[in-house]
């Protein structure tokens, strides 16, 4: 059993805040988490709203509720009632304490039909992703971490056909039933898969709607009305450009990444590490892992972008702590990188404070420019330091 470090940000949110609510996609590892907090918690109740019996007990959720009031209430898929934002505002209100609620979503509530109540200043936001790089036991390192990402259930499986076969599984579920489920809304199973598959095969790439249309034979906002419930759903990530200096030609789309590695290996049926090596989107798939372990540990305050210019200036990663660039980010999969003409030239535009090459697993030294060459692993660790 791995223990997760976002267990300790949920206990710390919970001794201020009255809700806490825990994000993520399904199968992640909410339930357990939330299980795990609450056993610590006198008289918790948990209720999951996938349950019949629960959901009896939440017709009249007003009165059920008020009389917790003494009690850690943890309701699972809570975007299946989403009446119950609205319901908790005047529960809080007449008895606040901390952590009273801890609620459980699969999907982005901005996204989900009836949540208009933002219960602001009563409930903090956060998000569970997959298992990261600085959660790993002793005896999985980052190569199977990356190969069989970072859903539980895949990662700890004891053999690597379980693990592709429970992803499989996985995705089935999420194509014929989970994403419509979550979002109360009719999804074609058959454009849902090509779609996602799609993605897979350009992932990192700039979004561009109109190609996906005219390949999927749907229109343009059917699209990206597709890509906004995947991403909704916390199974995309659309990476947004940094375009604060008007003086160039600058790209504004976005770029759109497979979050989960393990998820996208699947997608393009790579049946082990050794054929992902010798994959033309070998590339693409390492960028994206990096920038899924970056999110994780992004420092408050800071936001990630990438650039690029009409020009051709390139940076994979630009963090940013207000409108000022702090640091650019070139992604290599070579232990023994060389600066590309497109990363000088994105540093000269931006001037950052700090410049960084990120490979698998090389020792940390500078080179020219004072471009810093250091491991995944060791940016991870210094990158709270980045300020």
């Amino acid at each position: 059993m791995i223990t997760r470090l976002f267990q300790h940000q949920v206990e710390e949110t919970l001794k201020w805040s009255p809700a806490a609510a825990i994000l993520g996609p399904r199968q992640v590892g909410k339930t357990t988490l939330a299980k795990n907090i609450a056993a610590a918690r006198s008289s918790a109740i948990y209720l999951d709203l996938e349950n019949p019996s629960d959901l009896l007990k939440l017709s009249d959720s007003f009165t059920y509720l008020s009389s917790l009031e003494q009690r850690c209430v943890v309701i699972d898929e809570v975007q299946l009632k989403p009446e119950l934002f609205s319901q908790l505002r005047p529960l809080i209100d007449a008895h606040r304490v901390p952590g009273r609620f801890i609620l459980l979503g699969s999907a982005s509530p901005s996204l989900v039909k009836g949540v208009s109540e933002s219960l602001a200043g009563r409930i903090a936001y956060m998000e569970l992703t997959g298992i990261g790089l600085t959660e790993l036991p002793a005896d999985i390192d980052y190569r199977e971490n990356w190969f069989r990402g970072g859903f539980p259930n895949a990662l700890l499986a004891d053999s690597a056909n379980a693990s592709k076969e429970w992803l499989n599984a996985l995705i089935r579920s999420y194509i014929e039933r989970d994403l419509a489920h979550l979002f109360g809304v009719e999804l074609n199973a058959t454009i849902l898969r090509n779609f996602w598959s799609m993605l897979a095969h350009v992932n990192g790439n700039i979004w561009n709607a109109e190609t996906f249309a005219r390949s999927l034979g749907i229109s343009a906002p059917t699209v990206l009305r597709y890509l906004s419930f995947l991403e909704g759903g916390y199974l995309v990530r659309r990476l947004q450009p940094w375009f604060v200096n008007a003086k160039k030609r600058l790209i504004k789309s976005s770029k759109v990444y497979v979050r989960d590695s393990g998820v996208l290996h699947r997608l393009l049926t790579l049946p082990d590490y050794d054929t992902l090596r010798g994959h033309p989107g070998i590339g693409a798939s390492w960028e994206g892992y990096v920038i899924e372990q970056v999110f994780q540990r992004l420092p408050q305050g800071l936001e990630a972008y990438y650039y690029r210019t009409q020009a051709g200036a390139e940076c994979d990663l630009v963090l940013v702590q207000g409108i000022t660039p702090l640091a650019c980010i070139e992604i290599k999969l070579t232990n023994n990188p060389s600066i590309s003409k497109g990363f000088i030239n994105s540093a000269e535009d931006l001037k950052p404070k700090y410049k960084y090459i990120i490979t698998p697993d090389s020792d940390t030294f500078q080179i020219h420019r004072g471009v810093i060459v250091t491991s995944l692993i060791h940016f991870i660790d210094i990158l709270k330091e980045i300020s």
